[in-house]
């Protein structure tokens, strides 16, 4: 059954990509045929918004971008942002003095770009299993000495705080204490991440100011997404739908589940679904 849709909020990574990190022709022609159809289709990704230009030259038609969670939302065509939600530098040095004794990767998004230690880009491959996923942070990230230097520069605002995990008790812990912080939000794309945003931010939130500001209703706006960082969109969109290779939990809330992203689901969605 065809539906009224006017926008279509893509996740990236588990959910548009493949996990060779690729988008394969059949999708990229089933969405050009949904923008030639007059559906606004964009990124909603958990990425800085430099991390999105392989992406976004493989669509030149693609006009917006929903970055960093929700925290940033870009017109793409003029190079502007559209709305922010982010965190002061003071708040983010707030959940680093927090959780300082923990082993883990921290990485602090701002102004688009995503930061990392020169010591922790070198070991990230003890944090991800797949060469794709290590290649993709070490070409995306902008390398500095300490991570706190950002936060602590005059006036800065931060867009998201990137934890990485090769202990999953130390996340649990790290999670608990980051909860409990007033003025954030604490979410994650992967298993052994935790994303903390200034409170009330989210994917969801920033798709449906999106669609404010176009003049398209919620019951209007697709979504399709696989972790748990896409849970709050899925449920809150006006037809979410959810990857066969996604968290069990964001299955569950879908109004859809499609085929896995190794198979083309999100191609086979929009098919379903919108193309008329």
């Amino acid at each position: 059954m065809k539906r009224d849709i006017r926008m279509i909020g893509l996740d990236l990574d588990g959910t548009l990509l493949n996990d060779k990190k690729e988008i394969t022709p059949y999708t990229r022609d089933v969405l050009k045929a949904a923008m030639d159809q007059g559906v606004h289709v964009l990124i909603a990704t958990g990425r800085p918004f430099s991390a999105i230009d392989a992406e976004l030259a493989v669509f030149p038609e693609m006009r917006y971008a929903v970055t960093s969670n929700g925290a940033r939302i870009v017109d793409v065509k003029n190079n502007r942002t559209l709305y922010e939600s982010t965190m002061s530098g003071a708040k983010a040095v707030e959940v680093l003095d927090k959780i300082q004794e923990y082993d883990m990767v921290c990485e602090i998004f701002t102004e688009g770009d995503g930061y990392s230690s020169i010591p922790n880009l070198e070991r990230i491959g003890e944090f991800f299993d797949t060469p794709e996923m290590i290649d993709y942070v070490r070409r995306t990230r902008v390398p500095i000495d300490d991570v706190r230097r950002v936060a602590l520069r005059e006036g800065v605002s931060i867009e998201k705080l990137h934890l990485i995990f090769n202990d999953l008790d130390a996340r649990k812990k790290v999670k608990e204490i980051i909860s409990q912080i007033e003025g954030v939000t604490v979410t994650g794309a992967f298993p052994n991440t935790i994303e903390t945003l200034n409170a009330g931010t989210s994917k969801a939130e920033g798709l449906l100011k999106l669609g404010r500001i176009l003049g398209i209703e919620r019951e209007q706006i697709m979504v399709c997404g696989d972790g748990m960082n896409d849970y709050e969109m899925i449920e809150k969109s006006g037809f979410g739908v959810a990857m066969a290779n996604g968290n069990p939990k964001v299955k569950a809330i879908a109004d859809y589940v499609t085929v896995s992203n190794n198979e083309d689901g999100v191609a086979k969605a929009i098919e379903k679904f919108v193309l008329k």
